[in-house]
């Protein structure tokens, strides 16, 4: 199957994935993880074959000053995942969505993890929005994740200077400035939009 040919679809897409190419044919979740897309910036939805959005230099330097408090915080802790595939299944379909920056608790991991998409929903999932999406269109795709079993969603907007958080049962809430993100599913992990944009470069 010749996965590197795109074509776009003639349905109508959902509103979280506007930008849609498809192979010809769709692939089962078996043929997907062992082609090449997966490791491509392409995710699986629907049985379709969806490559991300491309992202820009901001969408960029937002996701390494992040990936630095991740890794400060999460290295002895777990796993933390750069634009790592996650098995999953929405809405009784296989999915396999690449967040931008993701963690899950190594307890939750197998032992004889090796080079593949990961397992089981992460506890975190970050998506950062590109000029070109909207965040409507991201917010949907955090209740996909909450609907997989993922336990948070950061939607992290670079333009807005703003990080949304999406937890089981709860409202979105949206934090900016100084307001300090903490969350007593993340111990010790404390984050304010300022410290992260202007570790991005991103203020001023």
């Amino acid at each position: 199957m010749g996965m590197g040919r795109y074509y776009r679809s003639a349905i109508p897409p959902s509103p979280a994935y506007p930008v849609v190419h498809t192979a010809k044919t769709q692939i089962t979740l078996q043929d997907f993880l062992a082609s090449p897309e997966v490791g491509n910036r392409c995710e699986l939805v629907d049985g379709d074959v969806i490559p991300k959005v491309a992202p820009k230099r901001f969408h960029s330097k937002t996701q390494r000053a992040l990936l630095r408090y991740l890794e400060a915080w999460g290295d002895s802790k777990g796993e933390i995942g750069v634009e790592w595939a996650v098995q999953l299944t929405r809405r009784g379909k296989d999915w396999v969505p690449v967040p931008d920056l993701s963690f899950v608790y190594a307890e939750r991991l197998p032992a004889d993890l090796g080079d593949e998409a990961c397992p089981v929903p992460v506890d975190l999932a970050v998506e950062i929005i590109s000029p070109e999406q909207a965040f409507g269109v991201i917010a949907e795709k955090a209740t996909d994740y909450l609907a997989a079993g993922v336990v948070r969603v950061w939607v992290v907007d670079p333009k807005a200077k703003t990080i949304t958080v999406f937890a089981p049962a709860a409202l979105p809430m949206t934090y900016r400035g100084d307001r300090t993100l903490n969350d007593d599913y993340f111990p010790d992990l404390s984050i304010t939009p300022n410290e992260l944009f202007e570790r991005a470069g991103l203020l001023g």
